[in-house]
């Protein structure tokens, strides 16, 4: 046998324990289950920036549990923080304009890395700051790269409201306090429910 066999036969081998990897993994994410859950499935990532705008959240409370004030009058009101069994979180709130104009939502909220960029004006660049854990937690994405936030911000007029929301993985059950970190913005502690 050659090396150079022996290299590429390694490679492949490689190649095909990274793809059976990758298939368990998909597989593990599936659906599933007893079927008693009744409800459609819906899509954690929001628009592909086809002009829809997304639909207002779940179980959010009418007190916000942080409030983080942006740029030009832009304030993000935290509404919920729910712990879900699949091993997430879900931060959900509104993007408010309390400015006297519109305002262009800034780019940097997309943060800085090229994946989440390509996919378009985003509040990918959201963490969680677990400070006791002494651990940050992005958001989270899809098997295209897209961020699991809204996604397809443009501009805010005065006094406008968008309601928007993120999903990161979960810190330990222990914790129940985080820091929610978006760019341009200040940030704010939250509890997390569930």
């Amino acid at each position: 046998m050659s090396i150079r066999f022996t290299g590429n036969a390694r490679r492949g081998i490689v190649a095909m324990a990274v793809v059976a990897g990758l298939a368990l993994g998909a597989a593990g994410c599936g659906g599933g289950g007893d079927g008693e859950d009744k409800k459609p499935n819906s899509s954690a990532s929001a628009s592909k920036g086809d002009g829809s705008q997304p639909s207002a959240q779940e179980g959010q409370s009418e007190t916000p549990l942080a409030e983080l004030k942006g740029t030009e009058g832009l304030l993000l009101q935290i509404t919920s923080a729910a712990r879900d069994a699949g091993g997430f979180i879900t931060v959900s709130g509104n993007l408010k304009n309390d400015g006297a104009k519109s305002v262009v939502i800034p780019s940097q909220m997309s943060g800085d890395e090229t994946e989440v960029i390509k996919h378009g004006p985003s509040l990918g660049g959201a963490t969680l700051v677990d400070s006791k854990g002494k651990k940050r937690y992005y958001v989270l994405r899809d098997t295209d790269g897209r961020p699991l936030t809204t996604t397809g911000f443009g501009t805010l007029d005065a006094g406008q409201n968008l309601p928007v929301f993120m999903q990161f993985p979960a810190p330990p059950a222990e914790t129940a306090d985080v820091t929610l970190q978006i760019p341009t913005f200040s940030s704010g502690t939250i509890k997390i429910s569930g």
